[in-house]
């Protein structure tokens, strides 16, 4: 089965511990915080300290998708915090083989993170070491975004890249995941789906979290 990912950004912030709580208990398999910075992005949410205040709120991986500058700087914030999996863009100017291996080095997930722009081959050089890879299926920096179906051919492509590799990442994707582009999205490889919008727009939270279900 896919796993699910349902992603703050579209949760009630005014209760963001009983949100957690709730799509925990409704089936989810981890729980991604969308953090930006305003600069790498146009938008500012989450910090270190909104991950500590909610840790106790679910014993699902909490992972860290890092939209910001400066990654290198923060991540240890961030894992220190609760966060289980860090997510790095590979369009930050940094050394990504190096925080990769920092990252996995101090007892977390690494994942690489690719805008829809981006050619596939450019997060080639860290695909035997890193551990997800986050395709995004929206330009980041705001939830709520309709899918991106150009993305879906990078998606398979990838997908194929692993199979011929005999490579062992997790492929995830985030941005307009809803119950028809979730299973376009399976059907292409996907093991990890981040849905916002969709699963927080619902009453029913474990109703939407399984529409999504779809089995591979």
């Amino acid at each position: 089965m896919v796993k699910i990912a349902p992603s703050l950004l579209s949760a009630d912030f005014s209760k963001l511990g009983e949100e957690v709580e709730k799509v925990t208990s409704a089936g989810a398999d981890l729980i991604h915080f969308d953090v930006m910075d305003g600069h790498f992005v146009p938008n500012i949410t989450f910090g270190p300290m909104v991950l500590s205040a909610i840790r106790k709120y679910s014993h699902l991986p909490f992972e860290a998708h890092l939209m910001i500058k400066n990654p290198e700087k923060y991540w240890k914030n961030f894992a220190d915090s609760g966060a289980d999996i860090i997510g790095v863009h590979i369009e930050c100017e940094i050394d990504h083989i190096s925080i990769i291996k920092e990252i996995q080095k101090y007892g977390k997930k690494a994942c690489i993170v690719i805008n829809p722009p981006t050619p596939i081959e450019k997060i080639y050089p860290v695909l035997k070491i890193v551990d997800m890879v986050l395709v995004m299926t929206v330009n980041p920096g705001f939830g709520g975004q309709k899918f991106i179906y150009e993305v879906v051919d990078k998606i398979k492509n990838l997908n194929e890249y692993r199979k011929e590799k005999k490579l062992n990442f997790e492929i995830e994707v985030d941005g307009g995941i809803n119950e028809k582009t979730s299973k376009i999205a399976i059907e292409n490889g996907v093991d990890i789906l981040v849905a916002g919008n969709y699963i927080f727009s619902g009453k029913d939270y474990k109703e939407r979290i399984e529409n999504l279900r779809w089995k591979k």
